[in-house]
């Protein structure tokens, strides 16, 4: 047989191929941090489900490495209870079986070469007992301030090369930095160590279905391609609202806030996928350059003083509980300025949106648990109506809702029955649990699953990280030269100098 004939595929079964999920090659995840809630509530999870849909290979192996003189067993312990409370999938015996199989523990601290040494040294008889091929995944599930001398460990004991076809990557939990500056720092440590194609930095909302579908919606559709623009967009609203507080994350949060919890990394990735023009095709080179566009484009309108707002929640009742405020937490200081509300309006600078303004929030014990994209479109003229027909009509608008309740929702006027012509407001829903049978996976699995196919699509680059910082600096730099943050009662929507923001442009913040 020639060569051409041995390479030749069928074409009908290479398209059919393209639609069946992908499997990870042999590989082993090693997590660092492996005692936090990240990795208990969401990784181990997110492992355990990957394992009971197919889509890991037999050759797989889980290591923790944490200061907990652990041994194997109790660890595999550990990750049991985790699963058996957490996993999105029900519980099978036959699949935790091959799981455990390859459950390993590493203690020591992250500055002690040793223990580094003993990782290694249980990777490599890893890659002799269960063929994992020298193929590793060190996901930081660690504070931020911990990234440099881990990368510096992983490359002081050879964890960090690549060689003989294998690979190893490093997977890095936001905050990715401070502020800019910090940002490049880091992204300087990090790729001394790793090359940016072996650096998979998780947005978990860049996993999540919906976020996923509004590359649908724009460009499988043409009915929305002529609308998305300046010319019928009135304003764009992003939201992500809270119902919690902080509750035991003080030593986390304190410092940080809720502009670069949530603003610098979710909610301005969503704007990108919401403003960037259509990509040649969906390659990670081709999806992160339409999004380094938009961002390069991006730009805070002044003055910051009116443009923007932070805040800080006080005692109130979240639904039929009362609930402290967060300077009455434990372990925040009484004269603690990190905001837990913050809104900002941007303008992105390009053909397609000059002029628009995008607005963007986030809160923590706000009315509802709630994330969603808004495209509030122009009043039309309404010039057959007299102003009693359409009194009680609001602007159309095109709300895509990324959690809880995942799916699109139109807003659009209709005429209310009767002999009178009247026109109000009425709602078309899309649902993504009643249209599909299928239950979605967790965005943990997804993107967990594209680090190990060596799949970017869903992972900023360092364009990405330190175009983000550049947009909101400004904002954080006036924020800390003006004191205190504005209360706002638990329950609500946030202070009064965010609903002030956009009543200077004659317009409101949705009620989701």
């Amino acid at each position: 047989m020639s060569s051409t004939t041995a390479a030749w595929v069928n074409p009908l079964r290479d398209r059919r191929d393209k639609r069946m999920p992908h499997i990870a090659g042999p590989c082993a995840v090693v997590i660092f941090g492996v005692t936090g809630d990240l990795a208990r509530k969401k990784l181990m999870p997110a492992i355990y489900d990957l394992a009971n849909r197919g889509l890991l290979p037999p050759q797989f192996a889980l290591v923790g490495f944490a200061r907990r003189e652990w041994a194997d067993e109790h660890f595999s312990d550990v990750v049991r209870e985790a699963v058996e409370q957490h996993a999105r999938t029900p519980f099978r015996q036959e699949v935790w079986d091959r799981l455990s199989e390859g459950i390993r523990f590493v203690h020591g601290d992250f500055d002690d070469e040793s223990a580094f040494e003993r990782l290694a040294e249980r990777l490599r008889n890893l890659d002799e007992e269960r063929g994992t091929g020298g193929n590793h995944a060190f996901y930081l599930s660690i504070p931020p301030a911990a990234f440099p001398v881990v990368c510096e460990q992983l490359s002081k004991s050879g964890l960090a090369r690549n060689h003989d076809g294998c690979w190893n990557r490093v997977v890095i939990e936001k905050p990715f930095g401070h502020d800019l500056t910090s940002a490049e720092s880091l992204n300087e440590v990090v790729n001394s160590v790793f090359p940016e194609s072996s650096v998979f930095r998780i947005d978990h909302y860049l996993g999540k279905e919906t976020v996923q579908n509004l590359l649908a919606l724009r460009f499988a559709n043409e009915m929305f391609e002529p609308i998305w623009n300046a010319h019928y967009v009135d304003h764009v609203q992003i939201t992500m609202a809270e119902d919690i507080g902080l509750g035991g994350r003080a030593g986390y949060y304190d410092g940080i806030g809720a502009a670069r919890d949530v603003i610098q990394n979710h909610l301005l990735q969503l704007l990108a996928l919401t403003a960037m023009e259509e990509p040649v095709n969906f390659s990670p080179a081709e999806l992160q350059a339409e999004k380094i566009k938009v961002l390069s484009a991006t730009r805070l309108v002044e003055p910051l003083d009116q443009t923007t707002s932070r805040g800080q929640y006080t005692a109130g009742w979240q639904g039929s509980e009362k609930v402290m405020g967060l300077l009455d937490e434990e372990g925040f200081s009484t004269t603690s300025t990190t905001e837990t509300f913050a809104a900002i309006t941007l303008d992105v600078d390009t053909r397609r949106w000059a002029g628009v303004p995008f607005y963007l929030r986030t809160g923590k014990r706000l009315g509802r648990r709630v994330t969603e994209i808004a495209l509030v479109f122009k009043r039309p003229p309404h010039l057959p109506f007299d102003a009693t027909m359409t009194e009680e009509l609001g602007k159309n608008a095109l709300v895509i809702r990324v959690q809880p309740d995942e799916g699109i929702t139109l807003r659009f006027g209709s005429k209310v029955p009767g002999n009178q012509m009247e026109v109000r407001d009425v709602n078309m829903d899309f649902s993504y649990g009643a249209a599909f049978a299928e239950e979605s996976p967790e965005a943990y699995e997804r993107l967990i699953l594209d680090v190990l196919l060596g799949e970017p699509s869903l992972f900023p680059v360092n364009a990405e990280v330190e175009l983000s910082w550049k947009i909101l600096d400004p904002a954080l730099e006036n924020w800390a030269a003006n004191g205190h943050p504005d209360p706002y009662v638990s329950g609500g929507w946030g202070p009064e100098s965010a609903f002030e923001m956009l009543r200077r442009d004659g317009r409101e913040w949705r009620r989701p």
